[in-house]
């Protein structure tokens, strides 16, 4: 039998390091703290956790020196926990290794369905190769076909799709997805994505109403995750 995954909570806050801790044991899952940085690199080397929420600011050793140094050997889902809205230190953060980040304050419901999201991209991954895919992106053609039904794109609705669907989990920031959806220089504001995302949602939802896998990251960007019927 299986164990259920253990989740380290690394955060200095022991209150709020209390409350997600209940949750996701109330959610199925083990859970270990670690109170400061050096302590959660020394515990993902010691209990190899499943999954690490780590929070930004912590003594010893900040979330982005601790995520640094856990990439170095190990490639765990990492999920930054942070209040600060900065976009270089998410966007720094997500380069040294992150597969997300949960803003403060969040409800504990929405870390665990994170949680869950960024254990299905890593644990279920061989399940999902083997069946058929749910959302099919042809390149030659560019078309989408989800659940086997054709989705009618633009050119840039479809330039965004593919690049969010290539990489799925990584969070894109709005200039980032400019540039993968404009092959051609155009002078366009950064907030058009948030317009062609509201597009492609809605055609998205017109072909099977249940699909929301275009994920919104306060003050970053976009990111893709696969709709449950892919996932399980």
């Amino acid at each position: 039998m299986t164990a259920p995954a253990l989740i380290l909570i690394a955060d200095d806050d022991e209150k709020i390091a209390a409350v997600l801790a209940d949750y996701l044991k109330s959610a199925g899952f083990r859970t270990l703290h670690a109170a400061d940085g050096d302590a959660a690199v020394q515990a993902t080397r010691d209990e190899k956790p499943d999954c690490i929420l780590l929070d930004l600011n912590m003594p010893k050793l900040d979330g982005l020196e601790a995520c640094k140094a856990i990439r170095r050997f190990s490639e765990v889902p990492i999920a930054m926990v942070t209040a600060r809205v900065d976009e270089i230190d998410r966007l720094l953060g997500l380069e040294l290794g992150a597969d997300d980040y949960i803003c403060k304050p969040f409800s504990p419901r929405e870390v665990v369905a994170r949680v869950k999201a960024m254990l299905r991209r890593t644990r279920g991954s061989a399940l999902r190769d083997e069946a058929p895919a749910f959302l099919v992106i042809d390149h030659e053609r560019l078309q989408a076909r989800l659940g086997g039904k054709p989705v009618v794109l633009t050119a840039v609705e479809f330039r965004l799709l593919a690049t969010l669907y290539e990489q799925p989990g990584r969070v894109f920031s709005r200039d980032q997805l400019i540039n993968a959806a404009h092959k051609e220089w155009r002078d366009v504001g950064d907030r058009s994505v948030d317009s062609h995302v509201r597009n492609l949602r809605r055609k998205l939802e017109s072909v099977r109403a249940d699909v929301n896998c275009i994920r919104s990251v306060y003050g970053v960007g976009y990111a893709y995750e696969a709709p449950a019927a892919h996932r399980d």
